[in-house]
Order: structure tokens, then C-alpha cells, then sequence
């Protein structure tokens, strides 16, 4: 098996055991622990500001160190905390090991988008990262599926193996990843920018507009969808437009079968377009998922007409989040001075983190009672991704905004020390 291969297997064998158990987690923490509401929203709060601490230092670690002893570690660390929370029974105990499986996680994202770019072309990254996303979801899906069917919210011990099985996948992770061998050389491509004697780490990133542009822009991509969609457009739905918790089960279902049957349909789309035009076409799909949510819980049709709405805005969102998958995270890479490949995909998780941070503290209370604000801000907010991503077009070069128009070159892999590198 190929190492690309092999990191593939093992992001969809760790999206497997994180679906498991990230469903019910807040029921495991509230009722099943019998801990409360108000513990549960620490932990969860302690998942996000475990990754904010770790993941400023983590891209130098991964350009200085390499990747892949990076993936180990952080694999370890969130097989650790998994097990952990599954036995913890106090509030402090469930707090500190839920800081302990997100900083694993977290740190396990950008790593393995690193070995991804190491151990594929140019050529080849577009339909790399779209696998990765595409079997991440799938490993998602199953695995919550499964752990529907074992878990009962009487018997903590069903979650305790729920959380056992999330730690058995970090390890196989590790063990995967301990066994890929990286490709003694690789195309990081004429794409992308070499470094200048003394420029390196936070300084070279914040100089360099078209990466600046490109976080702006995906913290607005994360915080009007994925920031959205357990906290702001769950309570939207539930109070505007009067669907069931059911109905976000099944609408939460509907995202990911399109993410997962079109993702491929999708790519022979993207991948001979600009890429800069591609994240446009998704601000205006997003704005017509708005646009539906809006007839959901303002419209005045029939309830199955506004589920079937609610529905479809999650669905939008899911093609969407396809056209991206091939799209945003090879930007990253093909913008990436070599040697930095780590500290620009730590930079733009980091952007991704404080998203989903501050989507919910916004969308939540908006959604549950400013119902026409809510729709209203958020479609404005996706017409701006299109602004953003024309205007983020005239920054890159040809190669970068349109990858399949370059060619074939090989540079050096691994990670390139330099002495003037600093996080």
C-alpha cells in the first residue's frame, strides 16, 4: 500500500471512531454522567480552546520535525483523552480529558493535510484532498450510524465502549501513520513561493496578502456554515420553522449522502475551473440554502413543505462544502513557501477553530429568537464569500488559482530548516 494510501485509510479509520461518539457527547456529559447542562458546554468550550492553544505551535513543530512523528503523537494524545472521557465522572475529570482529546485532534488535522501534500503531485493534490474529505465523512457517517445502535442512554457503560472504540481508531492511526514512508522527494510546485534569506514563520505569513485574504475568507466560510449548523440553524429550525429533533437527524443525514455521493461528480467539475471562482459559486449556493432556510420558518406554506425546505438548506450546504473539499485546502498548500507547508495548513486550522468558536456564540442566540435577522445577515454573509473569493482571484497567480494549467516539476521534500524560521 502507497503512503498516500495509507494516510488515507487511516483519516477515514479515525473519522470512523470520532463518529462514534461526537452525536451524543452532550447527552453523555449532562444526563448519562448526570453532570448538567452547564458542565456539558464547558466541555465542549474545552474541545475548542485546547485547539486554539495548541495549534499556534504546532505548523512549526510540523515543518521543523515532519508530519508524520507529529501524527503519531497527537494520535496518542487523542486516543488518551478519548479513553479518558469515557471513564471520567467529575466535572474536572471530564473537562481535563476533553482538552486533552482536542488538542490531539486538532493537532492530527493539519498534520495529516501536510503528508498529503508531501506525498502528492501537483497534479494529483485536487483529487487527493477531495478523498480525504470524502472518506472522512463517510468514516463520520458510519460510525455514528453504529454507535446509534450500541449506545443507551441508561447504561454508561455503552458509552464507555462508544469512547473506547474512538480511542482503538487513534491508535490505529498512529500505528498507520508510523508506518508510511515518506517519498525521499516531491512536487510542491512552481506555485509555490521560496523563501527569502531571514523571512519565515508568523512574520512571512502575515506579509503575505494572498494567505491573509484566503483566511479572511475561510473564516467567513466556517463561521456561515459549520458554525451554523448545531447551534445557530438547529435552533432556527427548531423554533422558526417547527421541525422535530428528528428532522434535524435526518437533515444532518442529508448533508452528508450529498457530500458523499457527489463528491466526485463534483471534482471533475471544480477541477479544471479557477479556484477563486469556484469558492464564488459556493457563496451563492450558500446564499440560496439561506434562502430556503428563510421559506422554512418565515414562508407561509405547509409544515412538510418547510421541513422539506429545512432539509433541502442542509443539503445546499453539502454541495457546497463538496466543491470546497478539492479546492481550499490545495490553495493552502500551493501557496505555502516551501518549508512552511505545516505552519500555513496550523494557521488556517487555527482560523477554521476560531470559526466554529464564535459561529455559534452569534448564530445561537440569533437563530432561536432573531429569526429574520438570522436568515437575512447570513445570506448577505454568503453573498460577501463571493465577494471575498473574486476579490481573493486577482491575488493569485494563474498556477495557484488554476492548478490544471501548470505543469510538471519537482523541488525538495521534507521539512527545510531555516535558521531564520520562527512561529
Amino acid at each position: 500500500m502507497g503512503a498516500l494510501r495509507r494516510i488515507q485509510t487511516g483519516s477515514l479509520l479515525s473519522a470512523f471512531g470520532i463518529g462514534f461518539t461526537v452525536p451524543f457527547l452532550y447527552v453523555y456529559v449532562a444526563q448519562v454522567r448526570d453532570l448538567g447542562a452547564g458542565t456539558a458546554g464547558v466541555v465542549l468550550g474545552a474541545f475548542a480552546m485546547a485547539a486554539l492553544i495548541v495549534l499556534p505551535l504546532t505548523g512549526r513543530t510540523i515543518d521543523r520535525r515532519g508530519p508524520l512523528p507529529v501524527v503519531v503523537l497527537a494520535s496518542l494524545v487523542a486516543a488518551l483523552g478519548a479513553l479518558g472521557l469515557g471513564f471520567a465522572t467529575t466535572p474536572s475529570a471530564a473537562v481535563a480529558t476533553a482538552a486533552v482529546l482536542g488538542a490531539g485532534t486538532a493537532v492530527i488535522q493539519p498534520a495529516l493535510a501536510t503528508m498529503i501534500v508531501w506525498c502528492s503531485t501537483p497534479e494529483r493534490r485536487t483529487r487527493s484532498f477531495a478523498m480525504q474529505f470524502f472518506l472522512q465523512n463517510l468514516g463520520l457517517g458510519i460510525g455514528g450510524l453504529l454507535g446509534g445502535q450500541i449506545v443507551d442512554e441508561h447504561r454508561a457503560g455503552s458509552f464507555t465502549v462508544l469512547f473506547s472504540i474512538e480511542a482503538a481508531m487513534f491508535l490505529v492511526l498512529a500505528g498507520i501513520a508510523a508506518t508510511v514512508r515518506i517519498p525521499g522527494s516531491a512536487v510542491l510546485g512552481e506555485s509555490a513561493p521560496r523563501e527569502e534569506p531571514g523571512a519565515g514563520g508568523l512574520r512571512a505569513l502575515l506579509g503575505h496578502r494572498a494567505m491573509v485574504q484566503l483566511c479572511v475568507l475561510g473564516f467567513v466560510l466556517f463561521f456561515a456554515c459549520y458554525g451554523q449548523f448545531e447551534s445557530g440553524l438547529s435552533a432556527y429550525g427548531v423554533e422558526a420553522a417547527g421541525v422535530t429533533p428528528s428532522t434535524l437527524g435526518i437533515a444532518l443525514a442529508a448533508n452528508t449522502a450529498v457530500i458523499v455521493i457527489a463528491q466526485f461528480a463534483v471534482l471533475r467539475f471544480v477541477e479544471r475551473r479557477r479556484r477563486s471562482r469556484v469558492i464564488a459559486a459556493v457563496g451563492m449556493l450558500w446564499a440560496l440554502a439561506w434562502a430556503f432556510a428563510g421559506y422554512a420558518g418565515l414562508g407561509h406554506g405547509s409544515q412538510a413543505m418547510a421541513t422539506a425546505a429545512f432539509i433541502s438548506t442542509y443539503a445546499l450546504f453539502g454541495l457546497g462544502e463538496a466543491m470546497l473539499a478539492p479546492t481550499v485546502p490545495p490553495l493552502v498548500a500551493d501557496l505555502a513557501p516551501e518549508g512552511m507547508v505545516g505552519q500555513y495548513n496550523s494557521a488556517f486550522a487555527l482560523v477554521k477553530q476560531l470559526a466554529l468558536a464564535v459561529g455559534p456564540a452569534v448564530g445561537g442566540p440569533m437563530g432561536a429568537s432573531l429569526h429574520a435577522p438570522y436568515i437575512v445577515a447570513f445570506l448577505l454573509i454568503s453573498l460577501g464569500i463571493t465577494a471575498l473569493a473574486i476579490r481573493l482571484g486577482r491575488r493569485l497567480a494563474p498556477v495557484q488559482d488554476r492548478p490544471a494549467s501548470r505543469g510538471s516539476r519537482i523541488v525538495a521534500q521534507g521539512p527545510v530548516r531555516t535558521e531564520s524560521a520562527h512561529a
